[in-house]
């Protein structure tokens, strides 16, 4: 029995450490947290995504969807193309729209854009940058993913990142990317 366990144990400290070190080599489908469905959808068949403002804890003002969903951005795309996923963006679902996305209350309907993913979906970006949800945010307002891996950030209506005025919620743990931690948790501090 002691020698099934320390075989169990050993596969889980070698799944582990895969999931850690595809988590640091900085690759775009690496694992940053397989936590939810692999799906990018976030809008109703046929319909357009809204993009709007609402105050969220210490960010203040930043973009959300039209459910109030806080939106984010992730500084290792380039231009308007996603670099997120695979695992990545099972944890960091991709805001995709049918047509052009709305400028609701405090957006800019100048700033919002599309992109095509390369699953073919059309994804929301503002101010040329692709927008995400986070998987951690459980209700409107939440913003669990501001700071992770200091790559993540939420986004202002001017396109810009925020930064909570207490630092960065980074997570050092799992590499930054928002993966569950053994605890449960999502990576943030």
């Amino acid at each position: 029995m002691t020698r099934t366990r320390s075989i169990v144990l050993a596969a889980a400290i070698a799944a582990a450490a895969l999931t850690l070190a595809a988590c640091s080599n900085g690759s775009s489908g690496g694992a940053y947290g397989a936590a939810g469905s692999t799906s990018t959808s976030t809008v109703a068949a046929g319909t357009a995504a809204t993009v709007a403002t609402a105050e969220v804890g210490q960010l203040g003002t930043v973009l959300v969807d039209g459910d109030g969903r806080t939106l984010y951005l992730f500084t290792n795309d380039t231009g308007t193309s996603s670099t997120c996923s695979g695992d990545c963006a099972a944890t960091w679902p991709a805001l995709t729209t049918k047509g052009d996305a709305t400028a609701g209350t405090g957006a800019q309907a100048s700033m919002l854009g599309t992109t095509t993913r390369d699953d073919g979906t059309t994804q929301v970006t503002y101010d040329g940058h692709p927008l995400y949800l986070y998987s951690g945010d459980t209700a409107a307002g939440d913003a669990n993913g501001e700071g992770i891996g200091d790559i993540w950030f939420a986004v202002t209506a001017q396109g810009t990142p925020a930064q909570a005025s207490g630092g960065s919620t980074s997570s050092s743990s799992m590499g930054g990317y928002g993966s569950p931690t053994s605890s449960g948790g999502y990576g943030h501090g």
